[in-house]
């Protein structure tokens, strides 16, 4: 898929398009000449694009882009926050809107990752950051800009950021507002690879297809193992961790992983 022009693409919402590769699922962000900046039917419907794909039993691994250019996601469309965000509780609805589409990402059970280019800022730079692993090229920008609008940020938004940066490369972010170019992106762990800008989307399928072709059952119980500990006491489930590591051994797939291990090949895993 070129980052100039995007093809093939199931049309469900204008905003949010889908585009099938399998075992590749593409949601693209779809406002380029708003530099995918998210308005409020993109917030509504992510979450609906999320569950279609995971629910797709040929699709292993999503992938997050944003059309055009010139970016990944510019944030939130200011333009809409005269109209839905005007009081508090307007801005109380919106924020549910935003974590619902947050939680679709981080509570995805498929693997998923952000492909960043050009401008990944406030909104769209806390979509990434929902997702498993980021990539991007030389050129991304990076910010969480709440502190240039004055607006107040949920605790939870705040409390991912620190999950995923730490408290130092949170307060970074947020107190300064600063725009950070991709190496330093790297350093503060909000990005885990960096490609040049015409091998970012070779990098990204090619990492894509490397997750692909491990098995779904210990992908699954591992991104349950991951988030666990980043939940408080009294909402970890560690008896749901422990019912998916059992069905790991009790699997087709296991049991493939083995034999091809003994043979000395490739294994060939069916999710079953």
């Amino acid at each position: 898929m070129s980052r100039s022009g995007i093809s093939s693409l199931s049309q469900i919402d204008s905003s949010i398009l889908l585009r099938l590769e399998p075992p590749i699922g593409w949601i693209v962000l779809n406002r380029p000449e708003k530099l995918n900046a998210f308005n409020l039917s993109m917030w509504r419907a992510l979450p609906e694009r999320i569950t279609e794909l995971e629910q797709n039993p040929e699709i292993r691994v999503i992938v997050i882009r944003g059309a055009g250019e010139r970016a990944f996601g510019a944030g939130a469309d200011i333009s809409e926050f005269e109209e839905h965000r005007k009081d508090p509780q307007s801005a109380a609805e919106y924020a549910e809107s935003n974590e619902r589409a947050f939680l679709s990402i981080r509570e995805c059970s498929k693997p998923t990752i952000a492909m960043i280019h050009g401008f990944c800022i406030g909104g769209g730079c806390a979509v990434a950051l929902c997702a498993d692993i980021r990539v991007a090229s030389r050129d991304a920008k990076f910010a969480i800009t709440p502190a240039r609008l004055g607006l107040g940020y949920s605790f939870s938004g705040v409390e991912h950021v620190v999950q995923e940066l730490g408290p130092a490369g949170a307060r970074y972010l947020f107190l300064t507002a600063a725009q950070i170019a991709a190496e330093r992106a790297m350093e503060l762990g909000v990005i885990q690879e960096v490609y040049e800008i015409e091998e970012l989307e070779v990098g990204t399928g090619k990492l894509a297809r490397q997750i692909a072709e491990n098995a779904p059952f210990t992908l699954r119980a591992l991104k349950e193992s991951i988030r666990q500990p980043g939940r408080s006491a009294g909402e970890r489930d560690l008896g749901a961790v422990e019912e998916m590591i059992r069905a790991c051994f009790s699997s087709h797939d296991y049991q493939e992983g083995l034999r091809a291990f003994a043979e000395k090949r490739k294994p060939v895993f069916r999710d079953r």
